[in-house]
């Protein structure tokens, strides 16, 4: 059974749960012509003004590059043993600002949620490394199913 909620407060401490223990990730994009491409990434999440806001410190390579720029909606699926999983639809947007990179530094070091990140120096300088690129990830659906029963909760914003 599903139920729909339209408060995040009602899947978060779930989500972060899950997120926090799962860690990785698998990102999806699609290609010009509709066909998928995936990666193992590990994404962190912070609430703002009460929604998830993701960001993914990333290298912007040519094949995610193009395929954002076709279509910025992706899709990142968390799974572990015994069928807990996550599942985040979000639009994805490149983003340049050096604050917002030093704010995205500092998440992926505290990890957030709790186990989710890591040092991002063991990849880049810091954040003005000019290697080292952001998306933001704006949910617009968010799932989590308990694996127990998979009793599943859809979180989406009362405007989508």
């Amino acid at each position: 059974m599903t139920t729909r909620v339209t408060a995040f407060a009602a899947i978060e401490d779930e989500f972060n749960a899950y997120v926090g223990s799962i860690v990785s990730a698998t990102m999806v994009t699609v290609d010009a012509k509709g066909r998928p491409r995936t990666r193992v990434l590990i994404p962190v999440w912070e609430l703002v003004d009460g929604v998830p806001v993701g960001w993914l410190a990333t290298y912007k390579t040519k094949v995610k590059a193009a395929h954002i720029a076709g279509n910025p909606y992706t899709s990142f699926s968390y799974w572990a043993r015994g069928n807990n999983s996550a599942a985040v639809d979000a639009h994805a947007a490149w983003v340049d600002d050096l604050d917002l990179k030093a704010h995205v530094w500092r998440l992926y070091r505290k990890t957030s949620p709790r186990g989710a990140g890591y040092n991002l120096g063991q990849f880049w300088n810091s954040p003005s490394d000019p290697l080292l690129h952001v998306l933001k990830l704006t949910p617009w659906r968010v799932q989590v199913i308990r694996g127990r029963d998979l009793r599943s909760r859809i979180w989406q914003p009362a405007s989508a």
